[in-house]
């Protein structure tokens, strides 16, 4: 399901110089030396998590469809690179009539990865995958990264919503995409209208500050709030003092007072004073929302106050202190001629520092204990073993350059509560370790 289907018409422009140069450089001499038209197998993967993380959360696969799709060099786009001298005119006309035209598969959105998943695999003529390598690291690298701390700090939440609310601490369309990666890690809604608007995620939103400021007392603040969005709002009430705020506040919705917001100070300690004191204004209903800075291991430290949502921005937005999840697209397998029939060759990058990897096109599957637990995320070439074969991972996303599997958000997102689920209890632990899962590597054949 795409964004008409969802009755949001926002066009997706040309993903075309989303691209670094020498993605066209290396085109421009394939096409020379006559080996563009390789069948070749790029796949997208990590060598390793962030420091302390358990597990990594694959998000942003909708947004690499649009951004396949999309991937047109139209007329202004050929202009600019023909202005700049960038490739030759050979390759321009080449570009012309570029659509991608091979098959992708990945592990489904929402799914859990750990180090040497093959979290996408790109098939077809190695010109036309190649261009795709810098679009579709740039939407994987973001999105997981953001998918990452929301199921973190989801999984410290508990049944406590979240709120994603970053949009003024980053650029204003990574804020869409951030939104996007926050709702399919966990979070219930944004601020952002624009997410809203392009993804349908719920929003929410009420005032800040500036509104209590602007009025000459607390008062007319809070009751031209009221006046104008009802008694079920939200009053934020650390403007001044916060227990005579919450006074005002009641007095003034009344115990229908939806909440009220807590946004500075000593969080845990503020919550419990104003918890009991709403209480015996008679506002038992009355929740308790909390915002300032909020990560994981904040959150987690609140688990025990009286606290009913979570406002999460500068921290989710930025991965909470990763904000990319280190993915590298890498030549794993090509054709030893351009017969179309020809077999595929395993190939690797051989290098000291960590940054070797292991060639072949590869499947992957995720093996479980006795109580239906993953053990380990089982990486291989060639045949997979019957044992494993109705627990591969990777679905096939585009056949024939046709997208061919979409999926709605909630769908999205229900499937990493599911995935999370099937993991050791100690992976959504706060404390450092390192991937709960190990991966195991199985070579059965080339993978052609």
């Amino acid at each position: 399901m795409n964004t008409a289907d969802l009755g949001l018409p926002v066009d997706v422009p040309s993903t075309a110089l989303f691209t670094d140069q020498y993605e066209l450089t290396m085109l421009q001499a394939a096409l020379k030396a006559g080996t563009a038209e390789r069948r070749s197998v790029f796949e997208v993967f990590t060598r390793r998590l962030p420091d302390g993380r358990r597990y990594g959360v694959v998000a942003g696969t909708g947004r690499v469809l649009d951004a396949v799709e999309n991937f047109r060099f139209d007329a202004g786009v050929l202009g600019f690179l023909e202005e700049r001298n960038i490739v030759d005119e050979a390759t321009l006309e080449w570009l012309a009539g570029y659509r991608f035209g091979g098959d992708v598969w990945g592990y489904p959105e929402g799914e859990v990865y750990f180090p040497g998943s093959p979290i996408m695999r790109v098939e077809g003529s190695f010109a036309e995958c190649v261009l795709l390598e810098t679009v579709i690291l740039s939407i994987l690298n973001h999105d997981s990264a953001i998918a990452a701390a929301a199921s973190r700090m989801s999984s410290a939440a508990g049944t406590r919503p979240l709120i994603e609310m970053g949009a003024r601490r980053t650029h204003e369309l990574a804020a869409v995409a951030a939104s996007r990666a926050a709702y399919v890690g966990g979070f219930a809604s944004t601020s952002d209208l624009a997410a809203g608007f392009r993804y349908n995620i719920p929003t929410v939103g009420t005032s800040a500050h500036a509104f209590t400021l602007l009025h000459d007392h607390e008062r007319d603040a809070f009751r031209a709030q009221v006046d104008s969005l009802g008694r079920g709002t939200t009053l934020l009430v650390d403007t001044y003092d916060v227990a005579e705020a919450v006074r005002l506040a009641v007095e003034i919705a009344g115990p229908e007072l939806g909440a009220v917001r807590i946004d500075s100070g000593d969080l845990l300690l503020v919550a419990h004073r104003v918890r009991q004191q709403l209480d015996e204004l008679g506002a038992r209903d009355t929740k308790i929302i909390v915002t300032s800075d909020l990560d994981e291991y904040a959150i987690a430290s609140l688990a025990a106050a009286p606290v009913d949502a979570y406002g999460v921005g500068t921290q989710l937005v930025t991965g909470s202190g990763h904000p990319t999840a280190s993915m590298v697209y890498k030549l794993v397998a090509r054709a030893e001629s351009d017969d179309p029939k020809a077999p595929l060759v395993p190939v690797a990058k051989k290098s000291s520092g960590g940054k070797t990897s292991v060639g072949g096109r590869k499947w992957a599957a995720r093996r479980l204990d006795a109580d239906g637990v993953a053990e380990a995320e089982v990486v291989g070439t060639g045949s997979v073993p019957a044992e494993l074969a109705d627990r591969q991972l990777l679905v096939e996303l585009i056949k024939g350059g046709d997208v061919v599997f979409r999926e709605p958000l909630d769908v999205v997102r229900d499937r990493h509560v599911t995935a999370l689920a099937g993991l050791p209890l100690s992976a959504t632990q706060l404390s450092r370790g390192d991937a709960v899962i190990p991966t195991e590597y199985v070579t059965r054949g080339s993978g052609s």
